[in-house]
């Protein structure tokens, strides 16, 4: 195919400029100059990615979104979750993000509030398929965007998350693009119009939260990096700096008061977010899920699990339940009175109901609208307040329980805290176990463990079932 090759100005600012830096530690990151540790971090959200992905193949919005792009049909380019068919990279990058968030059962980061994986790996995967890229081609794209979101959703900071906008399909967005375009083989100047494209291009927004909008968010932000990183290959001009420019995405996104350069919020994690860029990586901090609802609602099942553990108490013993939480989450999973099983995902009330009566948080068959309106749950929830602290971190929550004899307990609880990567390995491992069984589970360990020395097509056939 003959490309068009426009003339491209030098970026303005090299070195200086937010897009250029971004651009330049897409393109120019040596593989070596990637730590170890940022590597075995990758593969543990690869193999979670993967475990949620195949276990959610069969929810609505996993089947509706692929049953589009099987119609649509085209070239054969890259795998589709729980089809035999091979799609074009696009089509495919949609419908896997899809569906990897279908059960919102994936990793999560809190230096800004967003899921990275599922946003950035069925863009890297769709497009490493396509060009033939190897394994460990993949994983360095996957760590490049996976970087590079984390990275612009912090410094997009509190403002843009408050404002509304949903950041696994924003910032997301971001490393999507920045993954296509390591995997496409662009350089800095066109991963900058890249960036640039993906800067009119993200979108997503909380108001579609305990919905199936909420998930399609994910497939968006991968086929948006797709798309972008493609175009910019085939010579499309953008804005280099959309992203931070005047009336760039930044201005427009992030929030009454944060002006064009977002860190003027005065936020000390987005003033900061790019100093160390290329030298840490962040993305190592990456939690993962181990109850499948909202990842804000874990610090209150943990402490309430804690309790119940300490003390054993019956349901009909409660007279108030009390949640204290950052109040970030008030807008994200405080649904009162939840409808369906999509809705009890992001209710703390009922969530705390379900804790409390002992059933599983983390079976995705406690999930069913049927739960919403059974008496005695509605009866625990109804007793159940939720409150915020300002002083709290993202993964900290108190928990009070007052009795009907007068006692009160309570337990305190902060998430935000390392985990040894062979402590997450074991849980994800035993995680894969439940959602796939014991032998899907071993061969998915097996193709992530020898990706990096030869091509992702063991891993891609493991999709297909």
């Amino acid at each position: 195919m003959t490309r068009p090759s426009p003339r491209l100005e030098p970026l303005e600012g090299a070195g200086m400029g937010i897009s250029a830096r971004l651009a330049a530690f897409i393109a120019e990151t040596p593989r070596g100059s990637i730590p170890t540790e940022a590597r075995v971090s990758a593969r543990l959200s690869l193999l979670d990615w993967v475990a949620v992905g195949l276990a959610g193949k069969g929810e609505p919005i996993a089947t509706i979104v692929r049953t589009m792009v099987e119609e649509e049909g085209g070239a054969a380019q890259a795998t589709v979750v729980g089809s035999r068919r091979r799609l074009p990279a696009r089509a495919a990058a949609l419908a896997n993000g899809a569906t990897a968030h279908a059960l919102d059962y994936d990793d999560t980061h809190f230096d800004y509030i967003g899921h990275p994986s599922v946003a950035i790996l069925p863009a890297a995967l769709a497009l490493a398929e396509k060009t033939g890229a190897d394994g460990a081609a993949l994983l360095d794209a996957f760590i490049i965007g996976l970087e590079t979101a984390c990275r612009v959703g912090t410094w997009l900071g509190d403002a843009h998350y408050r404002a509304g906008f949903h950041q696994t399909a924003t910032a997301g967005a971001f490393g999507a693009a920045a993954a296509s375009a390591r995997l496409l083989g662009l350089d800095a100047q066109r991963t900058a119009h890249a960036l640039g494209l993906m800067s009119t291009r993200a979108s997503g927004l909380k108001s579609q939260f305990g919905t199936m909008g909420k998930p399609y968010h994910a497939g968006i932000a991968a086929a948006n990096g797709v798309e972008t990183a493609t175009l910019a290959v085939l010579g499309l001009i953008s804005n280099p700096e959309g992203l931070a420019c005047a009336q760039g995405f930044a201005a427009t996104h992030a929030g009454a008061g944060a002006g064009a350069g977002v860190a003027a919020s005065g936020d000390p994690k987005a003033v900061a977010a790019f100093d160390d860029l290329g030298r840490d990586y962040r993305f190592t901090r990456v939690q993962y899920k181990f109850h499948a609802c909202c990842h804000g609602t874990h610090a209150a099942i943990e402490a309430l699990l804690e309790l119940l553990s300490a003390e054993p108490v019956r349901p009909e013993q409660i007279a108030r339940v009390v949640i204290e939480v950052h109040p970030r989450w008030l807008a994200v999973c405080n649904i009162a009175e939840p409808r369906t099983g999509l809705e009890a995902k992001f209710s703390y009330r009922l969530i705390a109901a379900l804790v409390l009566s002992g059933r599983s948080t983390a079976a995705l068959t406690t999930y069913t609208d049927a739960i919403c309106t059974r008496a005695d749950l509605v009866r625990l929830r109804d007793r159940v307040e939720v409150t915020t602290n300002d002083g709290f971190g993202s993964l900290e929550t108190r928990v009070a329980l007052e009795l009907e004899d007068g006692r009160s307990l309570s337990r305190h609880v902060d998430l935000d805290r390392p985990v040894p990567f062979e402590v997450s390995r074991g849980k994800l491992t035993v995680k894969a176990e439940a959602l796939l069984g014991k032998a899907a589970a071993g061969r998915l360990l097996a193709a992530v463990d020898e990706l990096e020395q030869g091509a992702p097509d063991r891993l891609a056939a493991l999709l297909q079932g």
